[in-house]
C-alpha cells in the first residue's frame, strides 16, 4: 500500500525530527528507545489520512499525529510491566532493561510530551482535541482495568470483553481518526462517522491481536507465544472456547485459568480445546464483521469514493496480517 509507506515516511521523519534530547538522559534515553521501534504506526497515520481525507493542512497534523504516538507508546510500557512481558516488537521491554521505576517514569513522560505537542492548534481546535483526548485516555485507563479485573472474575461475558477491548483499544483509533478530521475542521457528523469506523477497525484490529496471540507466525508477532494464556487473559477465544466447549472441557479450561504458570502443559491444554471448538475461524468471522460495520459508518461521509479507499484498504490489511 503505497499510501501508508507514504504517511509512515511522514511520521518516521517527524519522529527523527523530535527526537529527545533533554536531560537526564537516563529517562529520555528509554523514551527514544522505544519510539524508535516503529512498529506499524498506524495510529499517527490514522490522524494524518483523516486530515487528508477532510482537506485540511497535514502540517498542522504532524505533531498532534506524534502526540498519538507517544500516547500509545506510553500505553505500551505500562502494559509491559503489569503483563511482566519480556518483548515487545520483538525487543526487549524498557523495564527488562532498566528496572520498573525507569518504566513507570519514561512511560510517564512520553505521555506528558504527548499533551505539549497539540500546543500549536489554535484554540478552538485544542479545546476540542485535548477533550478527547483526555477521555480517551481514561477510557483507556477503564479498559486495562477491566482487562485486569477479568483474570479473577469468574463470570466474563462476550458483552464485557467488547466493552474492554473498545475502551483500551478501539477508543484510541477512533480519536485518532477524529482528532485528524477535526484539525481540517471537518463537520461534527463527518468526524463522529470516522470516530465510528475507526472504532469498529479498532475493535478488530484487537481481535486479531488476540487471535494472532495464539495462532500467529511467533517470529513475526514479536511477543511470546500463548501469552494471552500463561496471564490468564479472557480474551474472545477463551469466552468462545467456552461457550462451544464440552462440560468436560470447560472444567479443564477453568482448571487452567484458576492458575498462573508457565507450564507447557497449561498452553498445550488451552489450545488443544481452542482448536477443537473452532475458535480461530469464530474470531476471523467477528474480525470481517467488525471490519464490514466500520466500513459501513465510512460510506455516510459524503466524500467521494476514490478518497475513500485508502480507508478500505487500510481496514481490510487488518484481516490480513500476520503480525
Amino acid at each position: 500500500m503505497e499510501f501508508l509507506d507514504r504517511y509512515q515516511q511522514i511520521v518516521a521523519d517527524a519522529i527523527t525530527k523530535y527526537t529527545f534530547k533533554d536531560k537526564p538522559a537516563e529517562l529520555y534515553e528509554p523514551m527514544n528507545y522505544i519510539i524508535s521501534h516503529g512498529g506499524k504506526r498506524l495510529r499517527p497515520i490514522m490522524v494524518l489520512m483523516a486530515c487528508d481525507l477532510f482537506g485540511g493542512n497535514l502540517n498542522e497534523a504532524i505533531k498532534p499525529a506524534l502526540a498519538i504516538e507517544f500516547f500509545h507508546n506510553f500505553t505500551l510500557i505500562h502494559d509491559d510491566i503489569m503483563d511482566e512481558a519480556p518483548l515487545r516488537r520483538n525487543k526487549p521491554t524498557i523495564h527488562t532493561l532498566h528496572g520498573i521505576n525507569v518504566g513507570i517514569l519514561s512511560g510517564d513522560g512520553l505521555m506528558l510530551k504527548a499533551y505539549k505537542f497539540f500546543e500549536d492548534l489554535e484554540p478552538e481546535i485544542f479545546k476540542a482535541c485535548i477533550r478527547i483526548f483526555t477521555h480517551t485516555g481514561l477510557l483507556l485507563c477503564e479498559g486495562q482495568q477491566y482487562d485486569i479485573n477479568f483474570e479473577t472474575q469468574e463470570n466474563v461475558t462476550f458483552d464485557d470483553y467488547i466493552r474492554m477491548i473498545t475502551y483500551k483499544t478501539g477508543v484510541l483509533s477512533a480519536s485518532s481518526f477524529e482528532i485528524g478530521a477535526l484539525i481540517a475542521k471537518a463537520n461534527f457528523k463527518d468526524a463522529k462517522a470516522i470516530f465510528n469506523f475507526g472504532k469498529h477497525i479498532g475493535i478488530a484490529f484487537q481481535i486479531m491481536d488476540d487471535y494472532l496471540d495464539v495462532f500467529g507466525d511467533q517470529a513475526s508477532f514479536g511477543k511470546k507465544h500463548a501469552g494471552d494464556i500463561y496471564e490468564n487473559k479472557k480474551t474472545v477465544l477463551y469466552l468462545m472456547a467456552r461457550e462451544h466447549a464440552t462440560e468436560e472441557e470447560r472444567k479443564e479450561l477453568d482448571y487452567w485459568y484458576s492458575k498462573k504458570t508457565d507450564n507447557i502443559d497449561k498452553v498445550y491444554g488451552v489450545e488443544k480445546i481452542f482448536r477443537r471448538t473452532k475458535v480461530d475461524e469464530k474470531a476471523l468471522r467477528l474480525i470481517e464483521k467488525h471490519n464490514e460495520i466500520g466500513q459501513s459508518y465510512l460510506q455516510k461521509i459524503n466524500i467521494p469514493e476514490e478518497k475513500k479507499k485508502p480507508f478500505i484498504e487500510l481496514a481490510n490489511y487488518l484481516l490480513r496480517r500476520e503480525s
